[in-house]
């Protein structure tokens, strides 16, 4: 959330959604920022990835963040992923079992 928030842009929205299924909750964060590019997508969970765009910009990051919440998702059980359609925005899916 915290990247959606450091570039949202006006007239823009952030999204979250939750649901259970098949004991588990599902969660979604939909921005419709400036989307991430195929072959970035790949890449968003290597410890320290900034894409050339991120690089470059005011709020580039350390690229440690969703590395951290893969490794924190998958130590509950669960599983992250990322789809992004350049200049449409980014989802990120969160799936975690429960009891």
């Amino acid at each position: 959330m915290d990247e959606c928030i450091k570039i949202y842009t006006r007239g823009g929205s952030v999204v979250i959604s939750t649901h259970t299924e098949n004991n588990a909750a599902h969660i979604s964060i939909k921005d419709t920022g400036i989307g991430i590019p195929a072959e970035d997508v790949k890449k968003v969970f290597e410890r320290f990835y900034r894409s050339e765009k991120s690089r470059n910009r005011k709020y580039g990051g350390s690229g440690i963040g969703l590395t951290i919440s893969k490794q924190l998702v998958e130590a509950h059980g669960g599983t992250i992923w990322i789809t992004s359609d350049p200049l449409q925005g980014t989802t990120v899916f969160i799936r975690l079992p429960y009891k």
